[in-house]
């Protein structure tokens, strides 16, 4: 447990990393779109409808926030296209980066090297976070001049940097030797007159704070990017508190692996033994009574909930009885299912004990005026350009096949849209997109047709199979057809010529 001691010196030198946003399914997923008093904004932060489901999962952040719903579940019940991990990632924004949040899905356990508990187990430690205290020695001031001398000769120490650097706060300034680490450090971030530092004295980390207000009028010469700040206050060498927050699974890692932090980069971090995972959270509750260390109980998502057998399911019910459990909260598209592992029936697929410990949250189909909303906002997130009619023709497409498949056909149709040079798309790009790409319905119905022409078939008529029980062999509509009145009377529309 000696690794201890170095803990958050390592992790403070992790956490510098650039990270690369990118256009996800819920990128433009913000906040839950609530009020202080907690109503739903019809259409806010990304969030469109649900106004019963947000409002719900609103009271669900409060109660995190005031620690009053650790070692709870929520489900978030609801059919497929109904914005259920929208609502997750609502809650995740919401809570802030300071909470931890993790999001697994249920059939990753069965795809891991490890044991399905031991998934469960790291999933549940990488909730908790552990926020530490300590108190270093720093240097901070603004930067008057920065002198730097490289020693000439022959010997060995010809070439290298030294030189001087003078700070100063709004009472005092004073003049620091500097070496040649020091000097590299400070050309590497490209520190300069007026810029305002912090430098650790423990360990010789320099912090660029930004750059001082009295200098600010060079801003154009900055860029954008440059942050401006006061000089700082007071004596330049002072003492101050600086919080480090880590995971419990960080933890684990570091110390039952011999590379330490450097675990984290590999990925497999592998099975760790129980008698580990007891001295640290041992030295973590001897940290809490000291006031070293605060606990963040964070969330657990865990998608597709139904996937889990009646062994994880088995180990969730015990681990929400622990003192350091997270939040968890589930989701589930399924209605009546079996429980995996057993032949028993359940709501859910979920066993009625686990399901009685839980809040559950049910979230409705949107209307089609909430799907055209939607659909812009998606549109917006991904910067694609829709002509009204284009609008009109994909919210219909979504309301006769999903919203999952209307929101897919925005990017193919802009992509169709870009190949003939234009920057609006319009209803033909759409329609072109619409025949390209099957939905469910139609690709179901092109199976039922030419079913016993593709290899291995199952199906027996005699014996009343799937083709005769299936309903899905009615004429699937085409809502691209204009000439049509009513998407009803619309007729299918699946081109299986091989021409």
């Amino acid at each position: 447990m000696d690794k201890f001691s170095s803990l958050s010196t390592k992790f403070e030198e992790i956490r510098d990393y650039t990270r690369v946003e990118r256009i996800g399914a819920h990128s433009h997923i913000r906040g839950l779109g609530l009020n202080d008093l907690l109503e739903p904004k019809e259409v806010s932060q990304g969030m469109v409808g649900q106004l019963q489901a947000r409002k719900a999962a609103g009271i669900i952040v409060q109660m995190i926030r005031q620690g009053r719903i650790a070692g709870r579940a929520v489900l978030i019940a609801g059919q497929p296209g109904t914005g259920k991990t929208a609502l997750a990632m609502g809650m995740a924004q919401a809570l802030g980066s300071e909470t931890p949040f993790t999001k697994i899905a249920g059939s990753e356990l069965f795809s891991l090297e490890l044991s399905k508990t031991e998934a469960l187990n790291q999933a549940f430690r990488r909730s908790i976070g552990v926020r530490m205290k300590e108190e270093v020695e720093i240097i901070e001031g603004e930067v008057v001049e920065i002198q730097v001398d490289r020693q000439a000769g022959s010997g060995p120490s010809a070439g290298k940097k030294s030189g001087k650097i003078i700070l100063k706060t709004t009472d005092m300034e004073t003049v620091y030797e500097l070496g040649s680490k020091m000097v590299e450090s400070l050309s590497r971030q490209n520190i300069s007159a007026g810029d305002v530092i912090s430098i650790d004295k423990s360990s010789g980390k320099v912090t660029k704070l930004g750059h001082s207000f009295s200098k600010s009028r060079n801003y154009d010469a900055m860029g954008s990017a440059s942050r401006i700040v006061q000089c700082p206050e007071g004596e330049i060498q002072k003492k101050k508190e600086v919080v480090h927050q880590v995971t419990l699974h960080e933890i684990d890692v570091i110390n039952s692996r011999q590379q330490g932090f450097l675990a984290l980069f590999s990925g497999d971090t592998g099975e760790i033994k129980n008698e580990i995972r007891e001295q640290i959270d041992e030295r973590i509750a001897e940290w809490v009574e000291q006031g070293k260390a605060e606990l963040v109980p964070g969330v657990l998502f865990i998608d597709e909930v139904h996937m889990l057998d009646i062994e994880c399911f088995a180990f969730l019910s015990r681990a929400l009885e622990s003192e350091m459990a997270p939040v968890l909260v589930m989701a589930t598209n399924r209605g009546f299912t079996r429980i995996r592992g057993t032949n028993y029936r359940a709501p859910h697929g979920i066993p009625i004990d686990l399901l009685d410990r839980l809040l559950i949250i049910a979230t409705k189909p949107y209307s089609e005026k909430e799907l055209k909303q939607i659909i812009q906002i998606r549109c917006e997130e991904e910067d694609v350009n829709l002509t009204e009619d284009a609008l009109s023709l994909l919210t219909t497409i979504g309301m006769e096949t999903s919203l999952r498949y209307a929101m897919y056909t925005i990017t193919s149709a802009a992509l169709i849209c870009a190949k003939r040079k234009s920057t609006q798309v319009e209803t033909e790009d759409v329609k072109k997109s619409y025949s390209l790409f099957v939905d469910a319905k139609r690709s179901t119905q092109f199976l039922h047709e030419y079913q016993r022409e593709y290899l291995f078939n199952e199906v027996d008529d005699d014996e009343g199979g799937i083709a005769r029980r299936s309903s899905v062999s009615k004429a699937v509509s085409d809502p691209t057809k204009e000439e049509f009145q009513n998407v009803s009377d619309m007729p299918a529309t699946m081109d299986v010529s091989t021409s």
